[in-house]
């Protein structure tokens, strides 16, 4: 196996290493090392890897998280399929950077994706690195941001945003997050909001809390923070949603983009 930093910011690439087999606990722990360090890995020169290996790969990482409102796979629940084509609308909900599924009480941990299907060009996913983001605030910035907590809210984006699927009882989780988490392994702090989901400050009025998500928002999002990624056929991406956000760029269309996900289960942020 070879690891190489994609990018000072963050990433790292992955070689030597086919995903589609069993993986030994040296392998385990060279994934789980680099990972930390790294904060998200790009697995290349794969095979497509099966949905039942896919499933058995995550769990190597811990209990796999079901998504609450999107699409799952037939027979496969823990796969949500990632397909844009020619009659799509919207993309699969990632055009702006966010955190998977902060809404939740126990937000993932990590999620891994492969894509079988690319565009002939396009189809990019950014990544930003929110322990730089958390480090370039200045002292009295972090030091009011510590105590803070914020809401991060769910059924204004998931509701009717995925075709075909039943409303009725359909889950919409919120949950209330501090601005700033610790991550549990590294134990370095970074920041946790997101366009997507965190809707408010707790204790602040309606102005105050706008104003300062959307400097924060704008913050995560400097470029100094980021990278930009170019799929290849049959990679895999295993990022980690306590430390990054995220960004998949719609700007293929109508040319098609496919893949399988799967999501790992975390602990609730402090």
């Amino acid at each position: 196996m070879i690891v190489k930093p994609y990018s000072p910011n963050l990433g790292a690439v992955i070689t030597g290493l086919d995903l589609s087999k069993s993986i030994s606990e040296i392998e385990f722990k060279f994934i789980e090392d680099a990972f930390h360090k790294f904060q998200v890995l790009f697995f290349q020169e794969q095979v497509e890897i099966s949905p039942q290996n896919q499933i058995k790969l995550g769990k190597y990482f811990g209990e796999l998280h079901i998504h609450p409102a999107a699409p799952k796979m037939n027979n496969y629940p823990e796969i949500f399929e990632i397909h844009t084509h020619k009659d799509s609308k919207i993309s699969n909900g990632a055009e702006d950077f966010h955190s998977d599924v902060s809404c939740d009480t126990k937000p993932p941990l990590g999620t891994m994706l492969q894509l079988h299907i690319l565009p002939e060009y396009g189809g990019d996913t950014m990544f930003a690195n929110m322990y730089m983001a958390y480090e370039a605030l200045s002292d009295k910035m972090k030091f009011f941001l510590n105590e803070l907590y914020s809401y991060h809210e769910s059924e204004h984006f998931y509701k009717g945003r995925y075709e075909g699927e039943n409303e009725v009882n359909k889950q919409y989780p919120s949950a209330i997050h501090p601005i700033v988490r610790t991550h549990p392994v590294t134990k370095k702090k970074a920041l946790y909001v997101n366009k997507f989901f965190t809707t408010r400050i707790q204790g602040l009025n309606i102005e105050e809390s706008k104003l300062i998500l959307n400097y924060l928002f704008q913050h995560c999002e400097k470029t100094d923070f980021q990278i930009r990624y170019r799929w290849n056929k049959n990679d895999m991406a295993f990022w980690d949603n306590r430390c990054t956000l995220h960004k998949a760029i719609w700007d293929y269309h109508p040319m098609e983009r496919k893949g399988r996900r799967v999501t790992i289960k975390g602990t609730i942020p402090y």
